[in-house]
């Protein structure tokens, strides 16, 4: 396949987003707050972390984060990993207390999962980007136009999406999930049409996209791929499938512009595990830096370039070691869903982990 015979987001009935804009936190509540506390004001490093030992053993508290997180927080971690991993972890603890250093959509499909324990997240505005693309009314009125239709989201969408939605999938088992959907329904697959781009081409399947991306993401483009390989040319390039790249890059791979074996579509779960195992001389990290503290710390010796310097979520970078301090201290701030939303969002996310 030629880049001209590359599918165009916006054919096939394609739905656009009514709101794009992006939740700030640049002063959220809770970082006020930690400005306000004469305590933590008064803490360095090592004593935070201190006593975030003694209260994790005090309430039986597992920290789960996620791998884009800041490096002292994936350090200080019961469990770090990518979306599905940190479902399948808060699906199994039995620990009376959750801290999940992710973002909000994530702390919510914990509390879902695990309706009777207590989930914290040290700050609730830690958002997403892609998430706020799309809504639960967007979801409703799609369905209400295509009654026979399927609906597949993402995780990366809030829990009241989910609820809307047959199903719910990762980067890691997108491909499986479709395939699970009858092949005589009309999918549309929400909210990023990166990874539903690829999904299509791994499938063979036309799926009606929703036309949300991760900002992140999306601003990896081929140009930084050249970069990135002209100095770098024996690496192998992990790219997510969220990258804005991704197509180009496969198709290029296909055209043998780009080195097929040596070009690879991977959810950050898969390239931790490609780190432990890879030859080349370098990976070329296609996704949010924050993997790259993983990748270096469990395979020294090995070397992992990013893409891009500046692909950075703010919204994982707003959980800090104070605020995870505050969590436990004070139960500050519990994520709760509405049973009904929960009930509803179960299945969807229930068929997300059988998708393994």
């Amino acid at each position: 396949m030629n880049r001209q015979q590359l599918r165009v987001p916006g054919e096939l009935g394609d739905v656009r987003p009514r709101s794009t804009a992006r939740p700030s936190v640049a002063n959220t509540e809770s970082s006020r707050a930690i400005g306000r506390d004469p305590e933590i004001r008064e803490l360095d490093e090592a004593e935070l972390i201190r006593r975030i030992q003694v209260l994790r053993r005090e309430r039986g508290a597992v920290i789960l984060a996620h791998n884009y997180q800041v490096p002292v927080i994936q350090d200080i971690a019961d469990f770090v990993g990518d979306s599905l991993q940190l479902s399948q972890q808060a699906a199994a603890t039995r620990a009376p207390v959750i801290v999940f250093c992710g973002v909000h959509f994530m702390a919510e499909t914990a509390a879902i999962l695990c309706p009777e324990r207590m989930v914290l997240i040290p700050d609730p505005e830690a958002g997403c980007s892609l998430a706020a693309t799309v809504t639960a009314d967007e979801v409703r009125e799609w369905r209400r136009l295509n009654p026979n239709g399927v609906v597949v989201s993402y995780v990366n969408t809030s829990a009241a999406v989910k609820a809307e939605s047959d199903y719910c999938c990762t980067s890691s088992n997108a491909l499986r999930v479709i395939e699970m959907v009858p092949p005589d329904r009309e999918v549309l697959f929400l909210p990023d049409m990166f990874l539903g781009l690829y999904v299509e081409r791994m499938t063979g399947r036309r799926l009606r996209l929703w036309m949300g991306t991760c900002h992140v993401h999306a601003a990896i483009r081929m140009e930084d791929i050249e970069a990135a390989w002209a100095g770098q040319p024996g690496a192998d390039l992990l790219l997510h499938p969220e990258c804005g790249c991704v197509s180009n890059c496969m198709a290029a791979a296909a055209a043998g512009e780009l080195p097929a074996d040596r070009t690879l579509v991977l959810s950050t779960g898969g390239m931790v595990a490609h780190g432990r195992t890879c030859h080349a001389p370098a990976d070329l990290v296609g996704t949010e830096t924050g993997l790259l503290h993983r990748l270096r710390l469990e395979n020294p010796g090995k070397t992992f370039i990013p893409v891009r310097d500046d692909a950075v979520c703010e919204y994982m970078k707003t959980i800090t070691l104070a605020k995870l301090y505050r969590a436990l201290r004070d139960s500050v701030y519990e994520v709760t869903v509405a049973p009904d939303v929960a009930a509803r969002a179960r299945r969807a996310i229930d068929r997300m982990l059988a998708a393994v």
